[in-house]
């Protein structure tokens, strides 16, 4: 694996902790504030097992390295699953995490599909494909 995909799937992990302990000791209300009305489940108990989720998903990727591919895909499907969480934050103008404006929360939508992709990357799922070992032809075994 790469120096760069391993600094990038360490940095997500350590964000994705950091945030899930935010969401269970001083964000705990900012994080509220950004479950929709729509959603069937209390904010408080939503925003608990988001954290949890995020904690175990960051630690995960941080000390498992040999599932970084099966940690960086549930990463990814993480990210689409609460995304309309954020679209809701927009459509409802909710403020949160100093988003305080339509423009703020709209722009934000744009950067989950990033951290769709960091989480691919850092789990090795967008790696070239590796070389023909030069020495072997097209479908010869060995």
């Amino acid at each position: 694996m790469s120096t760069l995909r391993t600094a990038a799937r360490l940095a997500l992990g350590l964000a994705m902790v950091g945030a899930g302990v935010g969401h269970l000791t001083s964000q705990r209300e900012e994080f509220q504030a950004q479950v929709p009305d729509w959603f069937p489940v209390d904010a408080d108990l939503t925003v608990v097992v988001s954290g949890v989720a995020e904690i175990a998903l960051g630690a995960s990727f941080l000390a498992l390295p040999r599932h970084k591919r099966v940690i960086g895909a549930l990463l990814a499907v993480f990210y689409v699953v609460i995304f309309p969480g954020n679209v809701a934050q927009w459509l409802e103008g909710t403020d949160a995490f100093g988003l305080d404006t339509d423009r703020k929360r709209l722009v934000r939508l744009f950067f989950q599909p990033l951290l769709v992709l960091w989480a691919l990357y850092g789990g090795g799922w967008l790696a070239r494909r590796r070389e023909p070992d030069p020495g072997k032809e097209d479908g010869a075994r060995s």
